[in-house]
């Protein structure tokens, strides 16, 4: 029996993972407490992540003394620092990982995002990465860009685990699903084991909302009024229906056929950004089997204390989600155009966040001199 709506998203099929990572969460006994308490399963980070828990506390503070009497270069510490923070918390999510045969129990860093538009730095950040942690349950984040696929299929083509980052629009889901299968096929001629290899595509929501709701203020018209917030969940439960369809091809099967996992979708971005709507809109209308729903811990909180899950919210969806797309598309907004904008504003965001990371370092680095 579910008792409270954390367990019953989960009973759903959806696994709870945290958007948020630091190491006096990891040292105090928090991250367990949330896995024993709100169903949490898996946890992502960023950048912007890594800045704030590094910015407050003093957790870090002998490890910084450490690298700063070593001389070490501020890139190489933050690389240190942050892949020591995910190589800790993947052993506190080991039992889960365990317990779900790979499935969950997942920590995913992110590779430098100064490398989203460069393919072959990208692989070999990402290598560097997973070598580092050296953890069965670490994913490495590689952005959807149009280079970032090429980087996709070559990681997975290693037996690299895999959250790709970014995603905005169908057209580009699908291209990082045929990346994802193209690794697969690669992984599997060079004989590896199909089944140690997993992968998620983070399928962003709020931020298309926030865009598309600007554009439709500013049409004004009670149509435009009557689609708001509407975009964001409609374009998240059509990207499930394309996963339902990718995965279903002949191509697909072969490869599950041989101990392949599906590449399930992860909805980011599900902080509600707008306060007049529910605080836990992106968890409940987004229930499904088969997905993950990273949450920041507010969302998290709000999930637990008072959301109301209802089941199956998306594969029923997909005539209305179709409708609100060509709505939108009647009354002129440019779906494409949304979509490209916010694939480079998140590039940019997380470069500013990298700078911010670097600056933060840079100053510990100097006060333990």
């Amino acid at each position: 029996m579910t008792t409270t709506p954390t367990a019953a998203l989960s009973a759903v099929g959806v696994s709870i993972w945290l958007d948020d990572l630091s190491r006096e969460r990891i040292q105090s006994g928090g991250l367990e407490k949330l896995i024993a308490e709100r169903d949490v399963v898996g946890v992502t980070t960023n950048p912007t992540i890594f800045a704030a828990a590094l910015a407050k506390g003093e957790a870090y503070d002998t490890q910084v003394a450490e690298l700063a009497k070593a001389g070490t270069g501020v890139t190489d510490a933050v690389f240190e620092i942050t892949t020591d923070d995910v190589r800790d918390a993947s052993d506190v999510f080991r039992p889960v990982y365990d317990r779900t045969a790979g499935i969950d129990g997942r920590v995913s860093i992110e590779v430098e995002p100064g490398l989203a538009h460069d393919a072959a730095g990208t692989i070999a950040e990402a290598k560097r990465l997973w070598a580092k942690v050296d953890r069965p349950n670490a994913m490495i984040k590689i952005p959807a860009t149009i280079e970032g696929l090429e980087a996709i299929t070559a990681v997975i083509a290693e037996g690299i685990s895999v959250n790709v980052t970014l995603i905005f629009s169908l057209e580009r889901h699908r291209a990082v699903i045929d990346a994802y299968l193209a690794g697969l096929e690669q992984a599997k001629a060079n004989g590896r084991d199909l089944s140690t290899i997993h992968s998620v595509a983070s399928f962003f929501v709020s931020r298309v909302d926030s865009e598309i709701d600007k554009r439709l203020d500013a049409i004004g018209t009670e149509e435009a009024t009557a689609l708001k917030s509407k975009a964001g969940v409609a374009n998240a439960q059509l990207a499930y229906e394309l996963y339902e369809q990718e995965f279903s091809s002949d191509r697909a099967r072969e490869l599950l056929a041989l101990g392949a996992n599906a590449q399930r979708p992860l909805w980011a971005s599900t902080g509600v950004k707008d306060p007049s709507l529910p605080d836990t809109l992106y968890v409940t209308e987004l229930a499904v089997a088969g997905v993950v729903n990273t949450m920041p811990e507010k969302t998290l909180e709000a999930t637990f204390d008072h959301a109301s899950i209802e089941g199956d919210r998306v594969t029923g969806s997909y005539a209305d989600a179709k409708a609100v797309l060509d709505q939108l598309a009647a009354i002129g907004v440019d779906y494409d155009e949304v979509t490209a904008l916010l694939e480079r504003e998140g590039v940019e965001k997380f470069v500013v966040s990298w700078n911010e990371l670097l600056d933060t370092v840079t100053a510990a680095l100097e006060a333990a001199k």
